[in-house]
């Protein structure tokens, strides 16, 4: 059984740089992607990022270009999310998805594993 189980999320401050992780059991995503996906309040699921595996290449959303970074560990079969001063604004759920074909995509319908995601609350 694939499971996708992200962590680090919680409550931080306006200004904090948390890191996510997403790990992964039951297989391995070598020939795919893998991305972060997030949900606010009252708003639509929104693509934040993704990265292929095999090669690392990573594409971020402009709107959160120069505010995340994503990278993983092959060996730990995990998916990190860096997050850079924090606001308010990017209070939501954070999710990771997995593919197992293709390199990374925007797109939410490309991936075929989802985790339950992990809150990320930030106050002012």
């Amino acid at each position: 059984q694939v499971q996708l189980v992200e962590s680090g999320g919680g409550l931080v401050q306006a200004g904090d740089s948390p890191r996510l992780s997403c790990a992964v059991s039951g297989r391995t995503f070598g020939s795919g992607s893998m991305a972060w996906f997030r949900q606010a309040p009252e708003k639509e699921r929104e693509f934040v990022g993704s990265i292929t595996w095999s090669t690392s290449n990573t594409i971020y959303a402009d709107s959160m270009r120069g505010r995340v970074s994503i990278s993983r560990d092959a060996a730990l079969n995990t998916m990190y999310l860096q997050l850079h001063s924090l606001k308010p604004e990017d209070t939501a759920v954070y999710y990771c998805a997995a593919r197992s074909l293709g390199s990374g995509s925007s797109s939410q319908w490309a991936y075929d594993y989802w985790g339950q995601g992990t809150q990320v609350t930030v106050s002012s």
